[in-house]
């Protein structure tokens, strides 16, 4: 029996991502899967990884600084701005 493919992992939200990087980690720990499937999950575990860190970046970068100036106007700006 053939195991279903796994979703593209640009398709995949950052908790589905996350949630399948932790999986793919325990069952490297494990050990008891063959060396081809290993290396195979652990390259998906890169992708994963890298996927995270993207959406994390994305995230990041939508965060913004909520001000109210002295005439109770609301205004936004980014926490970080770049100089």
């Amino acid at each position: 029996m053939t195991q279903p493919q796994p979703k593209p992992i640009d398709q995949l939200n950052f908790e589905d991502a996350l949630k399948e990087l932790e999986s793919v980690v325990h069952g490297l720990e494990r050990g008891d899967t063959p060396l081809e499937e290993s290396i195979t999950a652990y390259e998906r575990g890169i992708a994963l990884k890298k996927h995270c860190e993207n959406k994390l970046r994305e995230a990041q970068a939508k965060i913004e600084k909520i001000t109210v100036d002295k005439d109770g106007n609301v205004s936004s700006e980014p926490l970080d701005p770049e100089k």
